[in-house]
């Protein structure tokens, strides 16, 4: 049997680099996929993009997005999506470090391609996620 396609690896804030070139690192090819970490003050490239759409989401600190020149503050937890044309500008204007994920594409998103199986023991095509009922919760 083939090995499955899979591929590991570990966000690293505290590397001392600005951006984890996760996507890379995973040998993804769908989409974009950076951690970028800045320390207090720090601000990263005014930049657009031709194609791909950005979101954002914040693991650590607060985001200060600046969208054409306005700012937009983004908690822990915090998401936003910002369209390809659109002007934008990473700052951390905190005093703690700023941790974020950064996911981009472009091109339609392919929905509801997913088969599930109620065992592993079970063999087949699967079924449609829809048809198969979530599993009972692990015992406490």
């Amino acid at each position: 049997m083939a090995e499955p396609d899979i591929t590991f690896t570990t966000m690293d804030p505290g590397s001392g680099e600005r951006f984890q070139p996760l996507r890379r690192e995973l040998g993804v090819t769908g989409f974009g996929m950076n951690l970028v970490t800045l320390a207090p003050r720090q601000r990263g490239r005014i930049h657009a993009h031709d194609h791909q759409e950005e979101v954002y989401v914040v693991l650590e600190g607060e985001l200060t997005l600046m969208v054409e020149g306005v700012a937009h503050v983004l908690a822990r937890g915090g998401v936003v999506r910002v369209g390809p044309p659109v002007r934008r500008q990473l700052v951390n204007a905190g005093a703690v470090p700023l941790v974020l994920l950064a996911l981009g594409g472009s091109g339609e998103h392919v929905g509801r391609d997913g088969r599930a199986w109620t065992a592993w023991e079970e063999t087949g095509e699967g079924r449609s996620p829809q048809e198969v009922p979530l599993p009972e919760d692990l015992e406490a």
